[in-house]
């Protein structure tokens, strides 16, 4: 049942309330013996029936903890209006039969939430499938935002991007309203993070400015971090 709901919720409606990125995600269990065969599904699927102006990506959640152990999540991301026409479209005989083949193969539904992109920085013309991940439970937004863009702006080194949100549904309890991720060409910088991609004269710069806006973004304690890779993206 938790995989129907999972899957069915897929096409449920959503309230949102700006014209920028918005996302919806869904987090879930596969048994290593299915993941070949879901992963085929869903590029056979959406290669064909890309929702317009929504990017769809399926990521592995790589490394992570015991509270936040699902294997796989799909992400759908576009404008408010984009997500409003994808969750209110007809559904059809080809994406009710992918509904059917999923719930097969899928162990079970973790989680589900949306939020909103507020901000990214870095050069994004890359391929930058590695993602650090951190949930954050922030006490001020603006004030978060306000000290976290400062401080992006200047301090992402090369070979990254810098992505910052919220969470507007699907808030658990421990807290988490916002994340940040940060993203890498290949595993051997998702693992080193930043500090490894910086001189030694831009350490010492970021370690004076990430004191700085510690000092300015208010009360703000780490739910949870993690490292997700990107599958595959339509």
């Amino acid at each position: 049942m938790k995989k129907l709901i999972l899957i069915c919720s897929l096409f449920f409606g959503l309230i949102c309330s700006a014209q920028d990125t918005y996302f919806t995600i869904y987090n879930f269990t596969v048994e290593p013996q299915n993941v070949s065969t879901v992963a085929t599904l869903f590029n056979d699927y959406f290669s064909a029936n890309k929702p317009d102006g929504v990017t769809v990506s399926l990521y592995e959640n790589h490394f992570n903890d015991s509270g936040n152990n699902f294997s796989h999540s799909v992400v759908f991301a576009g404008t408010l209006d984009a997500l409003g026409g994808m969750y209110s479209g007809e559904t059809s005989d080809t994406w009710d039969l992918f509904r059917t083949r999923i719930n097969q193969h899928m162990k079970e539904g973790f989680n589900s939430f949306t939020g909103r992109q507020i901000s990214i920085h870095g050069d994004t013309s890359g391929d930058l499938r590695f993602q650090r991940y951190y949930v954050l439970d922030v006490e001020d937004g603006a004030k978060f935002t306000s000290a976290h863009n400062a401080y992006a702006e200047k301090n992402v080194p090369k070979g990254m991007t810098m992505s910052m949100g919220n969470i507007t549904l699907g808030q658990g309890p421990d807290g988490g309203n916002r994340w940040v991720i940060a993203s890498f060409k290949d595993f051997k910088s998702a693992l080193g993070g930043a500090y490894m991609l910086r001189t030694e004269a831009e350490r010492e710069a970021d370690s004076k400015a990430w004191k700085e806006r510690r000092e300015n973004d208010g009360d703000v304690s780490l739910v949870r971090s993690g490292l997700r890779i990107l599958l595959m993206s339509w």
